[in-house]
């Protein structure tokens, strides 16, 4: 006779990847062990809260940074994992198994990104309503231990809620604080999000990023990640490795097993490095305003030329400038900036290949496969193939 499957409840609000993506790795366990799970989900991805007083299945797994949802689920008695926040004070962790992203690991990472580009001052961009949402003010607290243990100059701005009604005030309000950090200051935003606010705020500004100011958020927001016009780097949670473990101790607690480790703490591993933080400690204005020129203008097809009468300088000039910075040429720096924004398009977006090359400046179709042949060895196609085949594992 088949085995009756149990049935679990997920509690998740996945409007956002972090969510999305521990949704993936709990799936990944049910398919991975064969396991004869019945879940229930919203069909629209949120948490109904009508659900917990309903529910009269076997287990729920389920979001521990609803500090709200997580006050009710503790006084049910069923078998439920938490997965959420990591707490510097042990005591703020709740009493069932549980999984966190492991916060430290995630400053500690944008800190030494930044930290090995050259950088020695640092800021950070939380949130307002950290009473709600604590696990903004774990890092900010990771933040301020870490500006303390090596002693760098920094400044944190939580900034106020946004809103479509508050939006241009609070803009306005970041862009004050903004615009009197020192130029080279790294800034480690709380999430992609508030990432995105400081990218639109610089640009607004005349603040050249990664030149003035270089950012990082967090999350790898994969649905939003083109919505400013400079690529954000950021730091990627171990999601899908969390949904996992999570998944895993459900079912061993659902079978009576006894769980050794009732919480795990997963540090994040990853940065995907994009334009806001590929920051290099250039002195030369000229050299810097070039630099801006020729990332804003790239999709042009711009030319040595075109970078010459933006400067107004002569090419010998400009030229000695680039070499004592840089070590290289206008037209390689051209070149490799096509190249790199080539690869990011096609490495995160689903972009018809044949629309690609247009939007990095290069002429012809024929042109970027012969450049790609030459300078990657292989064609944009097994480019992108390969890339995502190694994000898949």
């Amino acid at each position: 006779m088949r085995k009756k499957p149990y049935r679990i409840a997920l509690l998740f609000n996945a409007n956002k990847v972090y969510d999305r993506d521990i949704i993936s790795g709990i799936g990944e366990y049910i398919h991975a062990s064969n396991a004869s799970w019945d879940v229930y989900i919203e069909d629209d991805f949120v948490i109904a809260k009508d659900v917990i007083s309903h529910w009269s299945g076997d287990g729920i797994i389920a979001d521990f940074d609803d500090l709200e949802l997580a006050k009710t689920l503790l006084r049910k008695d069923m078998p439920i994992v938490g997965i959420g926040s990591s707490y510097h004070d042990e005591r703020m962790y709740p009493e069932i198994p549980y999984v966190a992203t492991d916060n430290d690991s995630v400053v500690e990472l944008a800190y030494k990104h930044l930290k090995d580009k050259g950088i020695t001052q640092f800021a950070f961009y939380g949130l307002p309503d950290v009473e709600s949402k604590l696990w903004s003010y774990e890092r900010e607290q990771a933040f301020k231990r870490l500006m303390k243990k090596y002693g760098h100059d920094h400044w944190v701005y939580r900034g106020l809620r946004s809103s479509s009604k508050t939006w241009e005030y609070s803009m306005h309000r970041l862009s004050d604080w903004v615009k009197q950090l020192p130029k080279g200051t790294g800034i480690i935003a709380v999430t992609d999000a508030r990432a995105r606010h400081l990218l639109q705020v610089c640009d607004n500004s005349d603040i050249i990023v990664p030149d003035d100011l270089a950012i990082i958020g967090v999350d790898n927001e994969r649905v939003a990640r083109h919505l400013t016009r400079v690529s954000l780097s950021s730091v990627e949670h171990s999601c899908r490795k969390m949904g996992f473990n999570a998944c895993k101790m459900l079912h061993k607690k659902l079978e009576g097993g006894e769980i050794k480790n009732s919480r795990i703490v997963v540090p994040a591993t990853r940065i995907f490095e994009r334009q806001s933080s590929s920051y290099q400690a250039i002195q030369d204005p000229s050299v810097i305003k070039s630099l801006h020129y020729i990332r804003t203008h790239i999709k042009d097809g711009i030319k040595v030329y075109h970078v010459l009468d933006e400067l107004r300088l002569s090419r010998s000039n400009l030229e000695m400038r680039f070499k004592n910075e840089l070590g290289h040429t206008i037209h390689h720096e051209i070149h490799n900036t096509r190249l790199n924004m080539a690869c990011s398009i096609l490495s995160s977006t689903e972009i018809p290949i044949s629309d690609v090359f247009s939007m990095c400046g290069y002429p012809s179709l024929q042109y970027m496969y012969s450049v790609f042949s030459k300078n990657m060895g292989m064609t944009p196609k097994e480019y992108r193939k390969a890339k995502l085949s190694n994000e898949a594992l």
